[in-house]
């Protein structure tokens, strides 16, 4: 699958000038709700994903997703794994399981984003699982984007990932892009304007 081609053709991958939720400036950006907004594609991407989930022999009773980006990957790929799908959301600034959702002891779960920087919101969730009693046995993204080294990958994590090293981090690809910090940004320098997209400012 050419996960890149995917993302272009469903205007998902951006040019310009974006302002990261780090603070740090990039020329692209991934804006994968537009590649999830077409159930047919969603629904192809989790299979594959699912595929290397499944492959890996890891046992999975849940999926948990932070909201709001990973909502539709993570419901997709329950979908294909054959499980259940809950979420976390942010509450008073605190990644919370609200609306109903318990997780019993020891069930195990996946944390699913749509795409995975460097893992800050998905290792909220997945304390708030393990809050609860549940084990959290790895993370899964559509996207990741380079920063943490997923399974069948030969890019190596970086001091900035934040999900733990013992782990494992599926996603269907990297992506990695040229990113500046704020004071040394040469697309500033060309004078264009900053954009800050995202559910977040960033996903």
């Amino acid at each position: 699958m050419n996960l890149k081609e995917i993302y272009v053709q469903n205007g998902a991958l951006l040019e310009g000038h974006f302002i990261l939720s780090s603070g740090n400036h990039s020329r692209n950006y991934l804006q994968s709700a537009k590649v999830l907004e077409r159930p047919e594609v969603a629904e192809l991407l989790a299979k594959e994903l699912a595929k290397t989930i499944r492959e890996s022999g890891i046992e999975i009773d849940t999926v948990c997703s932070p909201a709001l980006g990973g909502l539709l990957a993570g419901y997709e790929l329950a979908r294909a794994l054959a499980v259940r799908f809950i979420f976390t959301e942010r509450k008073d600034g605190e990644m919370q399981l609200r609306r109903g959702f318990s997780v019993k002891k020891d069930e195990r779960v996946l944390i699913c984003e749509d795409i995975i920087t460097t893992g800050g919101s998905a290792l909220e969730a997945g304390r708030e699982i393990e809050r609860f009693g549940g084990k959290v046995v790895g993370f899964s993204a559509i996207a990741n984007r380079g920063f943490c080294k997923r399974e069948n990958s030969q890019i190596e994590s970086d001091k900035t990932c934040k999900l733990p090293k013992d782990l494992p981090l599926f996603a269907i690809d990297d992506f990695q892009f040229e990113i500046y910090s704020a004071d040394n940004c040469p697309i500033c320098a060309e004078g264009t304007p900053a954009i800050k997209p995202g559910s977040r400012g960033n996903n």
